[in-house]
């Protein structure tokens, strides 16, 4: 049996936040994120970004089992943090449309899932009305001492998507490294399109 790729809003997105959970600590604990996450404060998190009426969770399962999953909903839904880069400039976030996180198990990579994920998401918020999709990621040093030999950064499949970083729009979100003891801010870039 194949990846299915299936689209949960409402009861059954709610549902879904526990296997959300697990993958995000399990993906975001590789380069270049190095979370060291807790379920419960994730199960937390997730559960206030399913509760916008526009939000969405796109799920690929093989069989039974949840091999990865993203979200998306309005920034006008975002916390503060989210909301405030676009803010200060004057942006209107009624008509921006924010995807959280990606995540997906590596075995998994490379058949086009991340793809679907954006598909998916992008149709969502057409169907809410954005003119434009954002997504904000970590920014690292290329002297960092974790930085894997050979990694390839995600810029170049988010260009041929159509994606831009927007210069001078980056907010701090602190979490806490495998290295760290607490939680510190780092930078997250944001990437936009419009729809």
């Amino acid at each position: 049996m194949g990846v299915t790729i299936e689209v949960l809003t409402g009861a059954q997105m709610l549902a879904a936040v526990g296997d959300l959970a697990r993958l995000r600590i399990a993906v975001f604990a590789e380069w270049p994120y190095l979370y060291d996450g807790a379920e419960a404060y994730e199960e937390s998190y997730l559960r206030e970004f399913a509760d916008a009426t526009d939000a969405v969770l796109v799920a690929a399962r093989d069989g039974a089992r949840v091999v990865g999953m993203a979200t998306a909903s309005s920034m006008a839904a975002q916390k503060a943090e989210f909301r405030a880069p676009f803010e200060s400039r004057g942006l209107d976030v009624a008509g921006l449309f924010y995807f959280g996180e990606s995540v997906l198990l590596p075995e998994y990579r490379g058949r086009g899932i991340g793809h679907a994920f954006f598909d998916h998401r992008e149709a969502q918020a057409r169907r809410r009305g954005a003119k434009a999709t954002t997504f904000a990621a970590v920014v690292r040093p290329f002297d960092h001492p974790d930085l894997p030999e050979g990694y390839v950064p995600l810029d170049g499949f988010w260009r041929r998507r159509g994606y831009a970083p927007v210069e001078g729009l980056v907010t701090e979100l602190a979490w806490k490294d495998h290295r760290d003891a607490e939680d510190r801010p780092k930078p997250m870039q944001y990437w936009m399109r419009e729809l």
